[in-house]
């Protein structure tokens, strides 16, 4: 059945007050009263989808419920559960006091879509015929970035359910995945609800992400620097040797093609590792080491 949108039957924006949607429940109300309109085959129509629009957007937890899950209305937490508090409630509520120039016969006939989502008021289909999914759970996973890094497996548990799962290689931070009829029963015969779980990646290495690629910052000794030679660094799958240039300046960067992240769900494709080279001054230089140093700045000095 199709989804109504009830700020656009009233005309009013989704973050409208009270107060707005009053007033613009009122003036289509007038417009399109079936009394005001005897000739028009429509108008009781649309009469009754104002007073439904109304009810919902008039009614904080019916609007709250309806902002929750909108187009996902199907995948809304049981229904029964806001049928039952509201059968508790004693009648239909006038929304303006003694006003009575609203009220019409057919006002309590609702869309299939209002009765599936809030229960129905006296009219639509009966709650014993109808399926009702049941609800989504959610969960939260912590994975280190060392664990995202692998494919792997998670045991968790929701609601006393031991689940275990196949973590693939490269999941982002705030990814989430749905795990079809892990969530909670359905009602009168309807399909179980799904488990959303997110992922939380918690960064426990020296390594910065940045989608696929990696960055590192690599501390080299101002000898190295100046003369060259050979610095083993550390990548997420082991060690690589690097050849330096003499003279290599501070910040220079290397990139090493493939050493970065898994690309999620395609093996064997990954993103760069970018290493930058921070250039170290030497500390607590003996008398001897000044004296060279000086020597060479009074080398550069003659150039």
């Amino acid at each position: 059945m199709e989804y109504i949108d009830y700020y656009k039957v009233l005309g009013v924006e989704k973050n409208a007050s009270a107060d707005d949607i009053k007033k613009a429940y009122r003036k289509l109300a007038r417009k399109h009263h079936p009394d005001l309109n005897p000739n028009d085959p429509e108008a009781v129509k649309t009469f009754q989808q104002i007073n439904e629009a109304h009810e919902v957007l008039s009614d904080p937890e019916k609007r709250k419920k309806y902002d929750q899950y909108g187009k996902d209305w199907k995948h809304a937490e049981q229904f029964e559960q806001a049928r039952q508090q509201r059968q508790q409630e004693s009648g239909a509520q006038q929304p303006f006091g003694n006003e009575e120039y609203f009220s019409y016969s057919n006002e309590g006939d609702f869309s299939d879509f209002f009765s599936q989502m809030f229960g129905g008021m006296g009219g639509g289909t009966s709650s014993k015929n109808v399926k009702y999914k049941g609800q989504d759970y959610r969960a939260e996973v912590k994975l280190g970035l060392k664990d995202a890094y692998k494919t792997h497996q998670q045991t968790f548990t929701v609601n006393g359910k031991n689940i275990r799962i196949t973590v693939p290689a490269g999941i982002e931070n705030g990814q989430e995945i749905k795990i079809k009829g892990y969530g909670g029963p359905g009602v009168n015969g309807g399909p179980a609800g799904d488990l959303f779980i997110t992922f939380q990646i918690i960064n426990d290495t020296s390594f910065i992400r940045k989608g696929n690629d990696l960055y590192k910052e690599v501390p080299l000794s101002l000898y190295k620097a100046v003369l060259g030679g050979e610095e083993t660094i550390d990548t997420m799958d082991g060690k690589v040797k690097l050849t330096l240039q003499p003279e290599t300046p501070n910040g220079t960067k290397v990139r090493l093609k493939g050493k970065g992240f898994p690309v999620y769900k395609s093996e064997g494709n990954f993103g760069d590792l970018y290493i930058t080279w921070q250039v170290v001054l030497p500390t607590n230089l003996t008398a001897k080491e000044k004296e060279l140093f000086q020597q060479l700045a009074d080398e550069a000095s003659k150039k």
